[in-house]
């Protein structure tokens, strides 16, 4: 009924064009897409850097060890690539307080004491030990406190681990890492060996003999001079085992403990009297490398022991040498009670040098150096119908007789005392009960 008009049918026609124009428009964003994301794909596979595991990173992430090696792909670690299993260790050597000091405890020189017992004169203030210095078999480090002895490092291959007492051992994948330890353990499948450790520190105990890692000491018993003399021979790996231990951990005057009492605190195996500082106000005395006094006894003659550092001995006089130039030098130790025994392989005492407090045989307690590291420790009974005791020059030559190169006299008398392997071996005279008396120091080999 209606007729259309010719001008009608364009908007129909403009919109079919434009139809078949987005038709045509897809394939083109479409392939444009599809290179896009291959020359992304292609640049993150081989061009963009990515993370590498490394043996750096992962030591830097645990601290020690050996790391897992891996390369890198395109997106993930490559698990084709030979993985290693980190060999870890713990350390459980010790840092900090020292667990003894050094005090000065009233009483007396070789026979002094046993007439005139404990000294009320001088400066009273203790004065504790600082920490610090390395950990220690027996403890922690600092002036009175020992250093600990280092374990044998275990083994593995491929991968490993271990831990010790002292520290750490093991080896993983071609690295090795090795420390101290006392026990250690290790597995992988490349070898057909675990491991597993021996006890660095076992200790082999007789009622005459110790022996333990880097530690030997033998007891004897010899008869001289209607004398019973008791010698301890010591050899160490590490001379700075050879410590001073003192009463209540503390230096100052008036301050004493029973050698035994001192011993059983400190865990030593081997304990004798040192040289009874506190008697006296004057005299070097330094302990552990630290030095507590640096006054010097008047006149000439007073002679010292010296243990330096690399575990040498030395006797000096006090008015050819300060206590500071000698702690420059390397002392660790400074005992101040003589005479020297023997001094660079020479018996330097006779038969009329005696203490002036102590003017015939007495019990007596000495120390020596046969060479740095090895050692002699002995003690003498005296004053009993048993033993006669010992003289200066008697005492010295019980000491050449060991070996020693260095042998200086300690305080004897009634403080005179030796433990070894948790009991005292001599007969003291010097106290009530027990006759074992209350001294200033001792001078110890800890377990």
């Amino acid at each position: 009924m209606f007729r259309k008009k010719s001008g009608d049918n364009a908007p129909l026609e403009n919109h079919k064009e434009q139809k078949k124009k987005r038709i045509r428009i897809r394939p083109l964003l479409l392939g444009a897409a599809l290179t896009a994301y291959t020359v992304f794909t292609l640049l993150d596979a081989f061009v963009i850097p990515r993370d590498i595991v490394t043996l750096e990173s992962v030591q830097a992430a645990a601290g020690s060890g050996a790391a897992d090696e891996s390369q890198a792909g395109s997106a993930d670690v490559s698990t084709g690539a030979s993985d290693t299993d980190s060999s870890a260790a713990e350390q459980n050597g010790t840092d900090g307080d020292s667990s003894m000091s050094e005090s000065e405890g009233g009483g007396s020189t070789a026979d002094a004491a046993e007439d005139g017992g404990n000294s009320d004169t001088g400066d009273n203030t203790k004065h504790k030990h600082k920490p610090g210095g390395k950990g220690g078999r027996n403890g922690s480090g600092g002036p009175g406190s020992g250093k600990g002895r280092s374990g044998k490092p275990g083994s593995g291959s491929s991968a490993g681990s271990a831990s010790g007492k002292s520290g750490s051992a093991g080896s993983a994948s071609g690295s090795t890492s090795e420390g101290n330890s006392s026990a250690g353990s290790a597995s992988g499948s490349d070898s057909a060996d675990s491991a597993s450790g021996e006890s660095s520190d076992a200790e082999v105990v007789t009622s005459d003999s110790y022996q333990a890692d880097g530690v030997s000491i033998t007891l004897t018993e010899e008869r001289v001079y209607d004398t019973q003399v008791y010698i301890a021979d010591i050899q160490l790996d590490d001379p700075s085992e050879l410590l001073s231990g003192l009463a209540d951990n503390s230096f100052g005057r008036n301050l004493s403990q029973k050698t035994s009492e001192m011993a059983e605190t400190l865990n030593a195996v081997l304990a004798i009297n040192g040289d009874y500082y506190g008697f006296r106000d004057s005299g070097y005395v330094m302990r552990n490398g630290y030095l507590y006094r640096s006054t010097a006894r008047s006149g000439s003659g007073n002679e010292d022991l010296v243990v330096y550092s690399d575990g040498s001995m030395e006797i000096i006089d006090e008015s050819e040498v300060t206590a500071e130039e000698l702690e420059a030098k390397g002392a660790v130790q400074i005992y101040s009670f003589g005479p020297g025994l023997i001094s660079d392989g020479t018996v330097s005492v006779t038969a009329g040098d005696e203490v002036d407090q102590s003017m015939r045989s007495n019990p007596r307690t000495a120390i020596g150096m046969v060479e740095p590291g090895h050692y002699i420790m002995v003690v003498s009974d005296g004053r009993t119908d048993e033993s006669a005791g010992l003289s200066l020059a008697q005492l010295a030559d019980v000491m050449q007789n060991a070996g020693c190169t260095e042998a200086y006299n300690l305080d004897g008398g009634g403080s005179t005392t030796m433990w070894f392997n948790g009991k005292i071996v001599n007969n003291p005279t010097g106290g009530r009960g027990s006759n074992e008396r209350a001294v200033s120091d001792i001078v110890y080999i800890g377990k």
